[in-house]
């Protein structure tokens, strides 16, 4: 059975144990923040029922926190916290605050005061009117702010993927960037069963007879420290070096799939963004990234490439790839693009990523001050003449090869452009051109092949000898199947590579990736 056939129950099985893994990890991740949110959480409600003037305060920010967008949340905790469980935690712990202290909040302050007057006439001190009145009669209240946080903690957690955290968002982002269904669906079916499980169990906690009030204050810290040792665990498998992977290259033959097929190189990775990838290798949080042999972060962060010597990574062409109709919509689009074609070789390449990747350079001044410089930039004519929509991914190479398009189909026709960046991985980008959402995208060749054509292991050996095989095959298949074109190659070849630091690989005597196995192995 080709392995794009494989339905999704063959796909869980085969990968049942990173599944398990991903999911503790995913288990513990939101047990962890949850058990720190409610340490924090349910005596700060406790504290602004008894001074009601900082309530408004307090629920405020606790507020604004939880409508910061969660991935913008984890990037602003990386400069402080680094990559991994640490920057996760503290995100999740912030979402789960809010209705942590407003439920705590609102159930004491929804006790009947009769009920208290009567407690303190008792003779009840104020510690035994909270802990054997107030709470008691107020915990389902509070029970319902921990289950919604629960709920927000298990749906978030599958962001933490993103900084190399774990969890069942490894799965879904990598079956994004590979345009694997399967893949996608074997993380989100159980984040989704996580949340309806705890939320149910949490449900049934909500009624349960509070006037037993020491054995439930017993009973949910321990049960919370349980779930959160969870994370713990798949820790246990960790190797000598630590490896981080993006979830499209985890998926590839061009990528993991050939390092541990051809080499056996087996490094058990963390899954991590392209995005901070580079600079937690560079800070020593990763021994072994995987990246691109045109990045110009590789300059940046003082990294090598690792001599592939039984050539996995094969060399790759870049091009547009534009929809059929889009090419007869606009009929001197072709002509447009292809003025790019053959310009920019690798070390050009390399050097405009530098530039964005590194010294922070706008991605449209790059474009300009190349186009400028191969004396291909004309003022723009204002076209009136139809929208050319322009998609892109999510990383810097894309950004400047979209504004360099943008800028030609402004210089040298009468149509507008509209662009659609940032689309995330090859799926987002693929669908949205298939499904006529944008009129192309720069892609490449390898991707086209192994993630979006996906054939035959025997097809695949036959081509990737020669990227001009490869080119010429995705060109003639996309042609069929998509009614899309290939335009003309760009340049440069932009093949996977795996990096380390260069001190690093030099101390450890590593220049090839087979250096890399001997090393581990002697470990």
């Amino acid at each position: 059975m080709n392995e794009h056939r494989q339905t999704l129950w063959e796909f869980m099985h085969q990968q049942s144990d990173k599944l398990l893994m991903q999911t503790l990890q995913h288990i513990g991740l939101t047990f962890i923040s949850l058990l720190i949110a409610v340490i924090i959480g349910l005596p700060l409600g406790i504290w602004i029922t008894r001074q009601k003037r900082f309530s408004g305060i307090v629920l405020g920010i606790a507020g604004i926190l939880q409508t910061i967008p969660s991935i913008a949340l984890l990037g602003f905790m990386i400069p402080l916290l680094g990559i991994g469980a640490k920057p996760a935690i503290v995100a999740l712990l912030l979402y789960a605050l809010l209705p942590i202290i407003r439920n705590t909040f609102t159930g004491i302050e929804g006790v009947d005061p009769s009920v208290k007057e009567a407690a303190v006439a008792m003779g009840m001190s104020k510690w035994q009117v909270l802990s054997k009145v107030e709470l008691p009669l107020a915990m389902p209240v509070i029970l319902a702010g921990i289950r919604t946080a629960t709920v927000i903690n298990v749906g978030v957690a599958t962001l933490a993927s993103y900084i190399a955290a774990g969890g069942l968002g490894e799965f879904i982002f990598g079956g994004i960037s590979l345009n694997n269904t399967n893949m996608i669906l074997a993380g989100a079916i159980p984040a989704a069963l996580l949340a309806i499980i705890f939320d149910f169990l949490l449900s049934r906690l909500q009624r349960f007879n509070f006037k037993r009030i020491k054995t439930a204050t017993a009973s949910l810290p321990v049960l919370l420290i349980i779930m959160a040792s969870f994370y713990f665990i798949p820790s246990a498998y960790g190797g000598k070096l630590t490896a981080g992977f993006t979830p499209e290259f985890m998926g590839r033959q061009d990528g993991n799939l050939g390092l541990q097929s051809k080499y056996g190189l087996k490094v058990n990775p963390i899954v991590i963004s392209d995005a901070v990838m580079y600079k937690a290798a560079y800070e020593k949080q990763l021994d072994i990234i995987s990246g691109y042999s045109t990045d110009g972060r590789l300059k940046a962060y003082d990294l090598v490439v690792l001599d592939d010597d039984k050539k996995i990574f094969p060399p790759y062409y870049a091009a547009p790839i534009v929809r059929d109709d889009a090419l007869k919509q606009f009929p001197d689009l072709e002509k447009t693009l292809n003025l790019l074609s053959g310009k920019i070789n690798d070390a050009v390449m390399t050097e405009l990523n530098y530039r964005t990747d590194y010294l922070h350079q706008s991605p449209e001044r790059v474009a300009e001050d190349f186009l400028r410089a191969q004396s291909l930039l004309k003022p723009a004519r204002n076209g009136t003449d139809g929208t050319v929509r322009i998609g892109s991914k999510i990383f810097g190479e894309q950004y400047i090869l979209a504004n360099m398009y943008s800028m030609l189909i402004k210089g040298y026709t009468d149509h507008d452009v509209s662009t659609k960046t940032g689309l995330g991985g090859t799926k987002i980008c693929f669908d949205a051109l298939n499904n006529n959402q944008i009129d192309f995208y720069p892609e490449y060749t390898g991707t086209g092949l192994l993630a979006i054509l996906q054939p035959s292991a025997k097809t695949v050996d036959s081509l990737t000898v020669d990227k001009d095989k490869t080119y010429n095959y995705v060109k003639n298949e996309f042609e069929k199947k998509y009614n899309i074109s290939w335009l003309r190659p760009i340049g440069f070849d932009n093949a996977y590579a795996l990096m380390m630091r260069q001190k690093q690989a030099k101390q450890l005597h590593i220049k090839t990736i087979s250096d890399l196995k001997r090393y581990l192995e002697s470990k």
